[in-house]
C-alpha cells in the first residue's frame, strides 16, 4: 500500500533564514503541490542555548512571504500537533524506553573523563575506530540498578556488524560501513536530552513523513537514522540529500562570498519571485535553456529525481540580472508599491503626502523602470526630484560633460525664455519636437544644450526622458533649475 505523500521541513530557530533553508523548503512545497502530498513545518527548537523567539518568526515570516506556504505546523495547527519539538520530549523518551528495552539502545554510564581518555588514545593512534561504548554489553539489570540509584547515564545506540545502503532519489545507491559509525548518543548524560538524531526520527515517525529532502551535510546521518527505523520495525521514509550551494569561489556558500541571509536580499529590494525563480535554479532546471519562469511552471515540471548531484554556484551577478527582469516586467502601479518603502526611507515626503501625490509618483516610478535593479535602486534615480531646485548636486561626470559645450549659457538661458514665454508648450512630446526646432534654428546641435539641460534639471550624466522629466518636475521649478544651471555652469 502506497504511503500518503508527506513531506516536512524542520528548521532549527538559531539564527537567520539562510538561503539554504529557502531552497530545502522551496524543493519540498514544490514536490508537494506536484503530486498532492502535504508540505509540513516543524520547529526543531531543542538548543535552549541558542533558539530565540525572534529566530523562530523570522523563519515563519520568511516562508510565508516567499509563497511557501505549509500545510500543517505552527500558526496552522494539524494532526500531529504539537509542532515544536520542545514540546514532544515526553514522546521521544518513551521511543528511548522502547529501544532500551529491545537491546538495540543501551545505557553508556562513561564519564566525561573516560570519554576524554578514549579521544585521546583514538589521536595517538592516528587511526578512526568508531566508538564502542564501555557499557555495551552491561547487563540490561544491572544497567536499570544503577540509573535507579542516580548514577548519570546516557543512552546510546547499538550499531550492528555490516553495512547500511539506500537509494537516494538524487544520488542513487549509497553504502556506509557500519564500523565507520559511533554507537551515537540517543540521549545525552544526566539531561534526559534526546539529541537531533534520535528525535528527528521520532518526529518523522510521529508525523507520518514519507520522504525527506534535506541538504547534503546530513548525509552522514542518514545510515544511523535508518538503523533507527529498522530498530523500531517502522518503514523509513524515502531520501534525497540536495546538493550545496556554492559561492563562486565553488565553496559553501558563506559570508566571504556574499550575502547567505533571505533578510539580506530582502532589504536591498530584491523581487520576491525573482527570489523564488533564482533558488529554484539551485541544483533544478527547467528545460536547460529557460532562466526566467513562473511558479506556475516550476511546480508542474518539478521533479525532485531531476535535482543534480553536483554543488549549485550562487551567481550573484545572474541573480542582479534576474531581479532586474522581473522589476522591469512589472505595472507601474505593481512597482510603486514595491519602492514605496525605500521611498519613505528616503526620507523625501511622509507617508500622507506620497499618498496624496500618488499618481504623480507612479509616473515618476514609470519613467525610471527601465533603469532599475532593485527596488532600492529608486533613491539613485529619482532622489534629485526632491532637493531644492537651486541645489541640485551635480555629478562631476555630468558637470565635465556639460562644460564642454561652449554655448551652454548661451542656450540654457534662451531655452529657459522661450519655455517661459510659451514658446515652447504642450506635452513632453511636443516639447521634444520644438525643442529640436529652436536648437536647429540656434545653429546648434542637440548635444549642446540636451548635456547642460539634463545637469541643470537632475545633476546627473544620464536618465529617463528629458522632457517627461521636466514635466514631472513642473514649469516653474525646472525654469528655476535651469536658470541656476546657467549660474553654476558659467
Amino acid at each position: 500500500m502506497t504511503r500518503p505523500l508527506r513531506v516536512r521541513i524542520a528548521p532549527s530557530p538559531t539564527g537567520t533564514v539562510h538561503l539554504g533553508l529557502c531552497r530545502t523548503a522551496l524543493f519540498n512545497w514544490a514536490y508537494a503541490r506536484r503530486f498532492g502530498g502535504t508540505f509540513v513545518l516543524r520547529i526543531e527548537d531543542t538548543d535552549h542555548d541558542r533558539n530565540t523567539q525572534a529566530s523562530q518568526q523570522a523563519i515563519l515570516d520568511g516562508l510565508r512571504w516567499l509563497g511557501l506556504d505549509w500545510d500543517e505546523g505552527p500558526e496552522q495547527g494539524g494532526p500531529y500537533e504539537p509542532y515544536q519539538q520542545s514540546e514532544r520530549v515526553e514522546r521521544h523518551l518513551a521511543w528511548a524506553e522502547k529501544l532500551l528495552a529491545s537491546g538495540h539502545a543501551y545505557r553508556d554510564f562513561s564519564t566525561p573523563e573516560q570519554l576524554d581518555a578514549w579521544r585521546a588514545e583514538q589521536e595517538g593512534r592516528k587511526q578512526r575506530i568508531a566508538y564502542r561504548g564501555a557499557d555495551r554489553d552491561l547487563d540490561l539489570a544491572e544497567a536499570e540498578r544503577r540509573a535507579a540509584a542516580g548514577e548519570e547515564y546516557a543512552v546510546r545506540f547499538r550499531i550492528p556488524d555490516g553495512e547500511t545502503t539506500f537509494e537516494d532519489l538524487i544520488r542513487g545507491q549509497v553504502t556506509i560501513p557500519h564500523h565507520e559509525i559511533d554507537d551515537w548518543v540517543m540521549v545525552r548524560r544526566g539531561a534526559a536530552s534526546p539529541t537531533y538524531n534520535f528525535v528527528v526520527v521520532c518526529d518523522d515517525l510521529d508525523m507520518h513523513i514519507s520522504h525527506v529532502f534535506r541538504g547534503e551535510e546530513h548525509l552522514v546521518n542518514t545510515p544511523k537514522q535508518l538503523l533507527l527505523y529498522s530498530a523500531l520495525g517502522e518503514p523509513a521514509p524515502e531520501f534525497a540529500h540536495l546538493p550545496l550551494m556554492l559561492g563562486t569561489d565553488r565553496k559553501k556558500l558563506s559570508k566571504r562570498t556574499g550575502d547567505t541571509a533571505l533578510g539580506d536580499y530582502q532589504a536591498k529590494g530584491y523581487p520576491r519571485e525573482a527570489i523564488f525563480n533564482f533558488l529554484a535554479l539551485q541544483g533544478w532546471a527547467l528545460d536547460g535553456e529557460t532562466d526566467v519562469f513562473s511558479r506556475e511552471q516550476f511546480v508542474e515540471r518539478f521533479d525532485i529525481r531531476d535535482v543534480a548531484k553536483a554543488g549549485a554556484v550562487f551567481d550573484p551577478d545572474k541573480f542582479l540580472w534576474m531581479a532586474g527582469e522581473y522589476l522591469r516586467g512589472e505595472k507601474p502601479e505593481e512597482l510603486a508599491a514595491h519602492v514605496k518603502p525605500f521611498a519613505l526611507e528616503a526620507g523625501w515626503m511622509s507617508a500622507q503626502e506620497l499618498q496624496e501625490r500618488w499618481p504623480w509618483f507612479v509616473r515618476l516610478v514609470a519613467s525610471v523602470q527601465e533603469r532599475l535593479a532593485l527596488y532600492s535602486d529608486l533613491p539613485h534615480w529619482v532622489g534629485h526630484m526632491f532637493q531644492p531646485h537651486a541645489e541640485v548636486p551635480y555629478d562631476p561626470k555630468a558637470e565635465k560633460g556639460a562644460r564642454k559645450r561652449e554655448r551652454r549659457v548661451e542656450l540654457l538661458t534662451g531655452f529657459a525664455d522661450a519655455l517661459e514665454s510659451g514658446a515652447i508648450h504642450g506635452s513632453p512630446a511636443q516639447w521634444a519636437e520644438q525643442t529640436k526646432a529652436w536648437i536647429e534654428a540656434q545653429g546648434a546641435k542637440i548635444p549642446d544644450l540636451f548635456q547642460p539641460l539634463r545637469c541643470a534639471l537632475t545633476g546627473m550624466a544620464g536618465g529617463p526622458d528629458l522632457f517627461e522629466t521636466l514635466d514631472l518636475l513642473g514649469v516653474p521649478a525646472a525654469l528655476e533649475r535651469i536658470r541656476a544651471g546657467a549660474q553654476r555652469l558659467a
